[in-house]
């Protein structure tokens, strides 16, 4: 059995360990594959793991010996699972390994609008408080959490996560969801898009990218919010329009936009986000914590066990 993984290194840069994968055949780890390698590299390989490195049609229809993919993350997007699954090709990912430090990078994003650290840190740095005549210095507007209103779009694992950060902040929270009423916690309000946009004065985005929620967060979604509103998208970059964010940002209809993701990844140098002051970006780091992509290097190697034991777990296209 050969086993390929095609782009490693952003769950693991070495500082954890690939090796249990030998027990079920040879394995070969590339840091990361272009477009144009992925088919050689494959090969006659009949396990391939892949976090970002697409797997199309076009792809799979030129690899006959494939009978395993497993996708290291959540989204599968990255694969066409439709082909896969008439080809009788096993699809997997990881669910849920990220929920808590997504949660927690949404409120980084979240504190440090509202806070301004990375401004007074960067400022204090340069000897602006040591310059002072007070005990302290406050340049920018701050904003308490308390009593404002989260409307978060999408109540999966990490939506509910943020839901009960912020109802201890004493936030009020709304949320889309296809959820029903009675199956969301207690404290969430369940509400229209439309109603959701026009309460929020903090919208969080945690849905996943689909044909639906594709430019959901555009031009005309962002007049029906309230000026000085604020966006966090820790979901899919295409969830948003950038070009409707950063000119909201602009006219001040947005106060502040914070993004661990973009359309592009990485994102074009002239990407107009960056031009825009109050647009804070991270660099798709939210999953990235020392835990969260151990639990998810362990949870693949597991899939693939279950795999070949004839027991396959986390299927996405049964």
């Amino acid at each position: 059995m050969k086993i390929v993984i095609l782009d490693g290194h952003c769950a693991n840069p070495g500082d954890l360990s690939w090796e249990p994968l030998k027990e079920f055949g040879e394995l070969v780890v590339y840091p990361r594959t272009s477009a144009d390698e992925v088919v050689s590299r494959i090969g006659d390989a009949e396990i391939v793991m892949t976090n970002k490195t697409v797997l199309d049609a076009a792809v799979l229809s030129q690899l006959s010996n494939i009978k395993y993919i497993g996708v290291l993350a959540t989204g599968f997007n990255t694969v066409d699972i439709d082909v896969a699954r008439s080809r009788g090709i096993v699809v997997t990912n990881v669910p849920a390994y990220s929920t808590d430090s997504v949660a927690q990078m949404t409120f980084a994003h979240i504190l440090n609008i509202t806070n301004r650290v990375a401004h007074y840190a960067s400022q204090n740095r340069e000897g602006r408080w040591s310059a002072g005549e007070d005990f302290c210095y406050a340049d920018t507007p701050l904003t308490e959490l308390a009593g404002k209103t989260l409307g978060i779009v999408g109540l999966g694992n990490i939506g509910s996560k943020v839901a009960r950060i912020a109802m201890d902040f004493g936030m009020d929270v709304f949320a889309f969801t296809s959820k029903h009423i009675s199956e969301l916690p207690e404290g969430i309000q369940k509400t229209t898009m439309k109603g959701l946009l026009a309460a929020s004065d903090v919208l969080t985005l945690h849905c996943p990218l689909t044909d639906t929620t594709r430019n959901l967060i555009n031009r005309d979604t962002i007049a029906l919010m309230r000026r000085g509103a604020i966006i966090i998208n820790t979901s899919r970059g295409p969830v948003v329009n950038e070009s409707d964010v950063a000119e909201a940002l602009e006219s001040g209809q947005l106060a502040a936009y914070g993004a661990d993701v973009m359309c592009s990844e990485p994102p074009s140098a002239d990407n107009p986000l960056f031009k825009q002051p109050h647009a804070y970006i991270t660099p798709h780091i939210a999953w990235a914590t020392r835990e969260a992509r151990t639990r998810l290097v362990k949870c693949a190697i597991d899939n693939v066990k279950a795999f070949m034991d004839g027991s396959p777990v986390n299927v996405v296209n049964p």
